[in-house]
């Protein structure tokens, strides 16, 4: 519980209450607050998996709770710019329930297969991050850059949208061989 990978976890859980209270603010400090949380939450999403391997302290804790994390952090955003207007409630839905389905099929079948996380995996959860990035500092810059930010972030997260579902598929495809089997 205490090697730096753990804690960089627990950290990302742990600053999702903190933006939903700074993504309150209405004003551009907490715009830029709330974006500033959120990327540093973003980098422990990578930092924690890499030291892990690089410092030979990979954990079940870890394995455990690092997808969780990052499904509540992403899974809390989406909420808030939804209720803010600034998200599709279809994108919403497409990304959460994917993220639960694969989640549940995860638990489901956990001991029985194991399905490494996807190059094409991995650049989905970066767009994901820029996208959502953009669209949290979208009030705070929109005078200046118009609706092309906004349109910039937008599409990024429909480009999401497909990947979370194509990267679904090999999930999909193993457990269902698998529970025939």
């Amino acid at each position: 519980m205490r090697s730096i990978p753990n804690i960089l976890t627990i950290s990302r859980i742990v600053a999702i209450p903190i933006i939903v209270v700074t993504f309150q603010i209405p004003d551009p400090l907490g715009v830029w607050i709330t974006f500033s949380i959120f990327i540093a939450a973003a980098f422990t999403d990578f930092f924690d998996g890499w030291l892990a391997r690089k410092l030979n302290q990979t954990s079940a804790f870890g394995q455990a709770f690092d997808p969780i994390a990052d499904k509540l952090l992403v899974a809390s955003i989406l909420i808030l710019l939804q209720s803010d207007s600034r998200i599709s409630i279809f994108a919403v839905i497409a990304i959460i329930s994917r993220e639960l389905l694969i989640a549940g099929l995860r638990e489901y079948l956990s001991g029985k297969l194991k399905i490494p996380v996807s190059q094409l995996a991995k650049w989905k959860t970066a767009i994901q991050f820029l996208g959502l990035s953009i669209l949290i500092l979208y009030p705070a810059i929109a005078d200046a850059s118009g609706d092309i930010i906004f349109i910039v972030g937008d599409t990024l997260i429909w480009v999401t949208v497909v990947l979370t579902w194509i990267t679904a598929i090999p999930y999909l495809i193993k457990s269902i061989a698998n529970l025939r089997g």
